[in-house]
């Protein structure tokens, strides 16, 4: 097993007839090597912005690979890009110390946005054109830091080796219709959850209540799958909030006084919706 490089075979065409991926002549330049400090390739995204590009996802690093041209520098260290016949050219990682963990399916892509999950650090990350940024630090930081944990003290039952025993899963997806990233928390000994962060408000907005074994974008939609069903969300037919064919309640917690030792002044509390309850007096004592 190669943890820290990359083999590609001969090219592929369609329109000329030409197969050559099972072709893998060792007297040419197939292999891409990655330096092991940033730990073994966990996962590996192609077509990454305008140009293309490879990114290579570490346990401990996030790498951008350049495809089919390389990088020269100058002697004041500016990189001249220049096409060449190099089928991976060079490999620079992102600024930041950060990874994927050994959690390859937390990730998720949309455009030109990445997003996944750092289990070591208890950060969950986006890669977009400006690098990496922790969006767990949007409001829930220490909640992530609390739930990402790398060992807990658990039962028997939650051990390698127990037939129950299922392995800690941190499942993303992006909803293509709501634009949001969806993160799912499969961990031993705790409450599973799914938790949201949508771009627009640069947050995490919600707790959802389905648990999906996968979920996929596809034709503008949104899918899940619970024991092998599908399963359309957003779906003006099916009742809200009812997932695989179960209601579950709804319920909103609000925060108006996040600081009680500030006196504060709300000028954008609004209230949108019916007429609110109002009782109706139907006696009254009078007092001296």
């Amino acid at each position: 097993r190669r943890k820290y490089g990359l083999i590609y075979s001969g090219i592929y065409n369609s329109t000329s007839g030409v197969n050559n991926l099972n072709q893998f002549i060792v007297a040419e330049k197939i292999t891409k090597e990655i330096n092991p400090l940033y730990g073994s390739i966990q996962k590996i995204h192609s077509g990454w912005g305008a140009s293309g590009d490879l990114i290579a996802l570490c346990e401990d690093r996030i790498i951008k690979i350049l495809a089919n041209k390389d990088a020269l520098y100058n002697a004041d260290g500016n990189a001249n890009v220049t096409s060449t016949n190099r089928v991976l050219g060079t490999a620079t990682p992102y600024s930041g110390e950060y990874g994927i963990s050994k959690n390859p399916e937390s990730f998720a892509s949309e455009a030109y946005r990445a997003y996944f999950t750092d289990k070591v650090r208890g950060a969950v990350m986006r890669l977009s054109r400006d690098g990496l940024t922790a969006i767990s630090e949007s409001g829930m930081k220490d909640w992530f830091r609390d739930n990402l944990k790398v060992n807990y003290t658990v039962a028997a039952t939650y051990t390698p080796g127990h037939p129950n025993y299922v392995p800690d899963m941190l499942l993303g997806s992006y909803d293509d219709k709501k634009q949001s990233y969806n993160l799912t928390l499969k961990m031993n000994a705790m409450p599973k959850s799914t938790v949201t962060f949508q771009e627009d408000v640069k947050g995490w907005v919600s707790f959802k209540s389905y648990i999906p074994q996968n979920a996929i974008s596809c034709n503008n939609e949104y899918y899940s799958f619970d024991k092998g069903n599908l399963w359309l969300h957003h779906n003006q037919a099916v009742d809200r909030n009812t997932f695989y064919g179960v209601h579950q309640p709804s319920s909103v917690k609000l925060i108006l006084n996040d600081a009680p030792g500030t006196i504060k002044t709300f000028h954008t509390l609004n209230y949108e919706g019916s007429q609110s309850k109002v009782d109706k007096t139907l006696s009254y004592d009078t007092y001296d």
